[in-house]
């Protein structure tokens, strides 16, 4: 335990020792070429809305590929239980991982009607 407490104090020590540079850091300068707007919370809510959404629609066609997969492996399988018994699992796991991406889905878009981010700071 005394590893870690080093190490935090370490981390503390450190970032309280760069804070002036992050604050001098996100102001604009206009005599730079580089120069450009700080990020605020709500670029950063949106960046984070839209890798969600991306991830959401990819795991679900993945799930979806599962489905089909498990399918024509079951139609293929004919008298042979094995395969028979692999394809069905493989559409059951399919389903079951589409219904745990879509209530992600349906958790996140909660929270985001829920959390009103202007509590946080002033818009």
């Amino acid at each position: 335990m005394t590893r870690f407490n080093q190490v935090a104090k370490a981390g503390v020590i450190t970032a309280m020792a760069l804070m002036p540079f992050f604050v001098l850091a996100q102001l604009p300068t206009p005599t730079s070429p580089y120069a450009g707007s700080p990020v605020t919370l709500l670029d950063i809510k949106g960046i984070i809305e839209t890798v969600a959404r991306f991830l959401i629609i990819i795991s679900v066609i993945v799930a979806v590929i599962f489905i089909v997969w498990g399918g024509i492996n079951y139609m293929a399988a004919g008298d042979d239980t094995t395969k028979a018994s692999d394809a069905k699992a493989r559409i059951v796991h399919g389903i079951i991982g589409a219904l745990v991406v879509l209530a992600v889905g349906l958790i996140l878009q909660t929270l985001a009607t829920v959390v009103d981010w202007t509590v946080f700071f002033n818009v």
